[in-house]
């Protein structure tokens, strides 16, 4: 007898349905796997077995295929066991009918019990999609299922649990829909930075827009600390994009059962030690990188030069595409990598050109060396160059509060509001989406504004991309300050963010 039961499988950060067909037949006992199965999917056998015989139902003695089907996609991963344990099962008559549109998912222990897996969101919205109706899951990843909608959700405990529901014996309860509660815990605030106005008003510039931001100074300047807080003036995330990158991150196994949903934009600091496979994603089970974990939210490279110079040259074609191709051996992948790029830098090797101390002992060579390891290109792709100052003693012992984020926050919300509007309609949701069809449209200059940009791009030897990316900064800048036309003081504030001279010292 041929029992086909549906599930969901991976591929990538996208999920798609896979059908676990179990075949009992005669002949010596054997338990087979077919279907282009990984080690943990072989080793489905043992589990499976040992769970069947723990929920007090006897394994059938018999040669028993399963075939993952489609065969010539690959399966990774433990979501597979709970599929084939019910496929058993009712091949063997132990369960008499299994309704058409359910699907199972879910790891199994030795004992019956059933395990957290990966990716259970995205694997919830390919079964809505797939016309599956009803879907059993491990418990602790109901809540995360529930946030695709249009299923009957039920969190599966254990496997004696399971038969006893589909028997019509104890029924279990659906899992009610999970809505997210206010975030409680605090984000560092602006309100701890003494001084730094300069840098604070780019802060709010590039969070109004989402655009890039190089923040160079010497040690100690704040720099850190300033990059730190700017998820805390950043709008929080639409239903559509807490989705998309929260199926990012489940699929990685970072979302935590008891708030499976991000609606914080997510903040990604790797080391400089990461290599461009970790930035970029793959590896054998083609996995999302930092790139992708950092998707509708903010990247931070500390220490920019320190970072291999192929580990920076992965970003150029995501900063401009928002989405990252992995080809490997094991396939092409295409992860989703919309993400605002902060960086920070040292002016030089030593960290102290152009403090007030003098201690920099760094020729002009190295520091041109030392910059040299930024490519013109990468730099390009960056809307704002600001440099951090040394904060003064008496910015530091000052006893005004500064302003806190929450006021920041509120103007950044209201750009954010008009270019909403402005990009309706469109895959852009802020001034640094903006497509170039859109720059004549929304950016357009008067004659003053014209003459400012003809003198700017030729006195500073602009790129035609670094010409839009000014327009796109000063458009932010009168969104601020809720004009309805880029004035000469706006775009001469974004003129001045593209200043490259300061990386020369």
């Amino acid at each position: 007898m041929v029992v086909s039961i549906r599930s969901l499988g991976l591929n990538g950060i996208s999920g798609y349905e896979v059908s676990a067909e179990c075949f009992l037949s005669g002949g010596l006992p054997a338990f087979d796997i077919v279907g282009l199965p990984d080690a943990a999917v072989r080793e489905a056998r043992e589990r499976v077995r040992a769970a069947v015989k723990n929920c007090g139902v006897k394994f059938p003695v018999s040669r028993i295929t399963v075939n993952l089907a489609p065969a010539n996609q690959k399966k990774a991963g433990t979501v597979y066991d709970l599929p084939i344990f019910v496929g058993i099962l009712a091949a063997s008559d132990e369960l008499k009918r299994i309704p058409p549109d359910a699907a199972f998912i879910g790891e199994l222990s030795l004992t019956g019990a059933v395990r957290s897996v990966s990716g259970v969101l995205p694997m919830a919205l390919a079964a809505r999609a797939a016309g599956i109706r009803t879907l059993f899951v491990p418990a602790e990843n109901a809540a995360e299922a529930t946030l695709a909608g249009g299923l009957t959700v039920y969190g599966v405990p254990d496997v004696a649990a399971l038969t006893a529901h589909l028997r019509g014996e104890t029924l279990l309860s659906p899992a009610h829909p999970w809505v997210p509660e206010d975030e409680t815990d605090a984000l560092p605030d602006l309100r701890d930075v003494m001084g730094q106005e300069n840098v604070k008003r780019a802060l709010e510039i590039a969070a109004a827009g989402g655009h890039n931001l190089l923040l160079i100074g010497s040690p100690g300047s704040g720099k850190s600390m300033l990059a730190k807080r700017l998820p805390s003036i950043l709008p929080d995330m639409t239903r559509a994009e807490a989705l998309e990158t929260s199926g990012v991150w489940s699929v990685a196994g970072l979302t935590d059962p008891r708030r499976p949903l991000l609606t914080r934009r997510p903040f990604r600091s790797p080391h400089h030690t990461v290599s461009a496979a970790a930035l970029s994603g793959g590896g054998p089970a083609l996995r999302p990188g930092e790139m992708s974990l950092a998707h509708n939210g903010v990247l931070f490279l500390d220490e920019l030069p320190e970072f291999h110079r192929d580990v920076l040259e992965a970003m150029r074609q995501p900063l401009e595409d928002g989405e990252v191709t992995v080809a490997r051996a094991g396939g092409t992948l295409r992860l989703p990598a919309r993400f605002q790029l902060v960086c920070a830098m040292n002016p030089c090797r030593c960290g102290w050109r152009g403090h007030p101390s003098g201690r920099c002992t760094c020729s002009d060579r190295e520091v041109e060396k030392y910059v040299e390891k930024i490519s013109g290109p990468l730099l390009d792709r960056i809307d704002l160059h600001v440099s951090v100052p040394s904060v003064e003693y008496e910015a530091l012992r000052r006893r005004t509060v500064p302003e806190d984020s929450a006021a920041v926050r509120s103007r950044v919300i209201a750009a954010r509001t008009r270019q909403l509007e402005r990009f309706s309609g469109t895959d852009a949701a802020c001034n640094a989406q903006m497509p170039p069809s859109m720059l004549a449209q929304c950016c357009e200059l008067d004659a003053p504004c014209e003459a400012l940009m003809r003198s700017a791009f030729e006195r500073m030897g602009l790129t035609a991309r670094s010409h839009d990316r000014v327009l796109r900064v000063a458009r932010t800048i009168a969104d601020l300050d809720g004009a309805e036309r880029i004035e000469p003081a706006h775009l001469a504030e974004a003129i001045q963010y593209r200043n490259t001279d300061i990386l020369k010292g």
